[in-house]
C-alpha cells in the first residue's frame, strides 16, 4: 500500500505475479456456475461495481490496496488502469464509492496490502474499507493489517477457500485453520507470511 495520490501518473506500481495463481486457484474451489471472474483487463472498475456481485456469497479483490492518511474515504484498491484496447480507465476503487455498492455476501475478501487501515474520526468512528463493504451488506470483510507477501498471501487464500468451499468451515475457522497451516508449513512458518490478515465484524 502507498500513502496515495489519487491518479495512476503518482503511483509507481510493482506486478503481483502471484494474484492471478491464487485467483485460478480459487476458482477452481467453486463450481463453474456459482462462480464470476474478472482477470486482467476484465478486473474494471465496472465489473467491482456491477449489480451481479449481490448474487454471489463470496467477493474477492486481490489486487492493490492504496492508502490516503489525509483523506482516508479516499483510500481503496486498485484494478485494471487500461481496458482491453489499451485506452486509460479510471482504476480507483475508493472507500466512499464502496458504500453506494449493494452486496449479499457472507464475507467479502481484500487480498490486498493494509486495506484494514483506518482513520479514526470522532463522531464517525472507522473510515476506511471495512465499513465500507461492511455498510454496502458484507456482515464479514477479511482485510490484512500491513503490507503482504504475494507468494505466500496466495497460499493463504487458497487454503483459506478451502477451508470454506471444501471443508465446509465458517469463514473465521476457515481463516484460523488456515494461518495455522501455514506456521506448520516451513516455507511460511514465519507471522510475516500470514499474521497481517483479520476477520473483520460477524466471526461466528
Amino acid at each position: 500500500a502507498q500513502d496515495a495520490g489519487v491518479s495512476a501518473a503518482d503511483l509507481r506500481i510493482p506486478r503481483l505475479p502471484a494474484t492471478r495463481r491464487e485467483a485460478d486457484a480459487i476458482s477452481q474451489l467453486a463450481p463453474p456456475a456459482a462462480r464470476l471472474e474478472a482477470l486482467d483487463f476484465a478486473a474494471s472498475r465496472a465489473a467491482a461495481t456491477d449489480p451481479a456481485l449481490a448474487d454471489y456469497r463470496f467477493v474477492h479483490f486481490a489486487t492493490h490496496g492504496f492508502l490516503d492518511s489525509q483523506h482516508p474515504e479516499l483510500s481503496g484498491i486498485m484494478l485494471s488502469m487500461f481496458d482491453e484496447q489499451g485506452r486509460a480507465q479510471d482504476g480507483f476503487l475508493r472507500a466512499h464509492e464502496v458504500f453506494n455498492l449493494k452486496l449479499n455476501a457472507d464475507v467479502v475478501v481484500l487480498s490486498a496490502c493494509q486495506t484494514g487501515l483506518g482513520k479514526d474520526v470522532k463522531g464517525e468512528g472507522l473510515v476506511g474499507l471495512t465499513r465500507g463493504f461492511m455498510y454496502a451488506g458484507a456482515p464479514r470483510v477479511v482485510v490484512s493489517l500491513w503490507s503482504v507477501n504475494d507468494a505466500a498471501t496466495a497460499e493463504l487464500m487458497t487454503r483459506f477457500y478451502r477451508g470454506m468451499l471444501v471443508d465446509k468451515l465458517r469463514p473465521a475457522q476457515a481463516l484460523q485453520a488456515a494461518q495455522v497451516s501455514m506456521l506448520r508449513d516451513k516455507r511460511f512458518s514465519a507471522p510475516f507470511y500470514w499474521a497481517a490478515f483479520t476477520l473483520q465484524g460477524e466471526w461466528r
